[in-house]
């Protein structure tokens, strides 16, 4: 992040970066820790049962982090976080011989979310700040200005009110059984929230590039790293 001063005050310059790899590190976690395993447990669950079902997945969270331990790739926290929630929502299924208890406890937490977002919302101290300040150093002084504010604000209500949707969502597929459930869990909240960050982001986007004395700037690729060239 760049601070350019501007008279008489100072004009802030905030660079979002590498904005490429992060979508695409996003995408292959999202692959690795929703898509998959739930793909996997609806296939076994139709053709082997609950139990095999449930192995799989649980082998598959241990087969990820090993891997990526074998290659030395990084494990982010994101990615253990997802994993250790993955293995626990197997277990928790695998005690109780319930797939419906799989499927329904993401419904809680996409509930959970949605309280946070909205009351912080109404509370004014919106949680999408401080989710922002995790991924671009954002300075203080910004969130100083009203309009900055609200415009955090209202991202936290539409994604607060996404979270709700798709708790709605898995229950009404969940109607039509369980597979429907994991099909709902697995792809279409996958879709959900990428939708859902993809409108979040354009409108905050908008909406900040027009706050007075603030300029965005996106940068998709890392810079081009300097190679050093032995000495002949």
């Amino acid at each position: 992040m760049q601070h350019v001063n501007a008279h008489p005050e100072r004009h802030l310059v905030i660079e979002i970066p590498h904005l490429r790899g992060t979508l695409g590190h996003a995408l292959v976690i999202a692959l690795e820790t929703v898509v998959i395993p739930s793909v996997l447990l609806a296939l076994l669950l139709h053709f082997a049962g609950l139990v095999p079902g449930l192995a799989a997945v649980l082998g598959w969270a241990v087969f990820v982090l090993g891997a990526r331990r074998m290659m030395r790739r990084d494990l982010p926290r994101t990615l253990l976080l997802s994993t250790a929630m993955l293995i626990g929502r197997a277990s928790v299924a695998l005690i109780t011989s319930s797939a419906v208890v799989y499927v329904l406890q993401p419904v809680l937490g996409s509930v959970l979310m949605f309280l946070i977002f909205v009351g912080s919302a109404a509370l004014g101290k919106p949680i999408t700040a401080r989710l922002a300040r995790d991924f671009v150093r954002l300075p203080a002084e910004l969130f100083a200005h009203r309009t900055v504010n609200r415009v955090f604000v209202e991202v936290a209500l539409m994604w607060g009110g996404s979270r709700l949707i798709d708790a709605a969502m898995t229950i009404g597929f969940l109607h039509w059984g369980v597979e429907a459930g994991l099909l709902s869990r697995g792809l279409l909240s996958g879709l959900l929230t990428a939708l859902t960050i993809a409108i979040c982001a354009g409108y905050g986007w908008r909406k900040l590039s027009r706050v007075p004395g603030l300029t965005l700037r996106m940068r998709w690729r890392k810079p081009a790293e300097a190679v050093a060239v032995p000495a002949a």
